[in-house]
């Protein structure tokens, strides 16, 4: 399954829960989605808060999960075809050099 797949099932999820309605409770706009995948994130963080490992890796995986499904629905919603913006990103990474730029003496 690839990332238009994905999306493919995100929205039919979404659409099928009455998300999408305009009288929906979870308006999904792109500010809300945007609060949601913060919020997901952090609970990311959560299982390594006081361990290293993460060692529930069943519940990490479904923290992943929710991370992936809101931005999958974002970049969707925004028009942003995100297999593109992340090849772009990486061709743009490969230039960078980041220990130069964060660690250049003051002139």
């Amino acid at each position: 399954m690839d990332l238009k797949d994905l999306t493919t099932s995100m929205h039919q999820f979404v659409d099928d829960k009455g998300w999408y309605n305009v009288e929906s409770k979870r308006p999904q706009t792109l500010r809300n989605l945007a609060i949601s995948l913060n919020l997901e994130a952090a609970e990311v963080l959560e299982h390594f808060q006081w361990n290293e490992q993460g060692n529930r890796l069943e519940e990490l995986a479904d923290e992943l999960a929710d991370v992936t499904l809101y931005l999958l629905q974002l970049a969707s919603l925004a028009g942003i075809d995100l297999e593109k913006a992340v090849l772009d990103k990486l061709r743009r990474n490969y230039q960078r050099n980041w220990d130069q730029q964060f660690f250049q003496a003051p002139e």
